[in-house]
């Protein structure tokens, strides 16, 4: 049986991480899927803080149908991770330019792990829905007046 790495923040759990988690499953078959959820510390490497709590996060991708198993990734790459856990694929997002890939990729390939890119949905992002909230107040603020 194949094991999938897959690894995500899940700050404000959306329809994005569910599609990108199943299809993930689907695309390789018969397998396990081992999702990484990045520590608070972790995500604070390349973005603000997240609003839901690390065991928050845990728990609700825990919850997906889809998904095996979850450990925490405590670095914003997960190289650390795919070293310890050594699946047979990584699913990375296409949101990660090359650049941030080019170490991923090598040492994955070295432990005989294929890296498979997977698209991003901007518009399915935490951050698009915490700036649409935050909008919806202004507007709503405005039309008080």
């Amino acid at each position: 049986m194949k094991i999938i790495y897959s690894y995500v923040v899940a700050d404000l759990l959306h329809v994005g991480h569910v599609l990108s988690l199943e299809n993930a499953k689907k695309l390789n078959g018969d397998c396990k899927l081992i999702v990484g959820i990045l520590t608070d510390e972790s995500v604070c490497e390349k973005k603000p803080a997240p609003t839901l709590s690390f065991s928050e996060r845990r728990k609700l991708v825990e919850s997906l149908k889809c998904v095996d198993c979850v450990v925490a990734q405590d670095t914003y790459s997960p190289i650390k991770n795919i070293k310890t856990i050594r699946p047979d694929v990584l699913m990375e997002s296409d949101s990660h330019s090359e650049e941030d890939l080019r170490e991923t990729r090598k040492v994955a390939e070295s432990i005989g792990c294929k890296v498979q890119v997977m698209p991003y949905f901007p518009e399915q992002s935490s951050t698009s829905i915490k700036n649409k909230i935050k909008q919806t107040g202004k507007n709503e603020r405005g039309n008080r007046k």
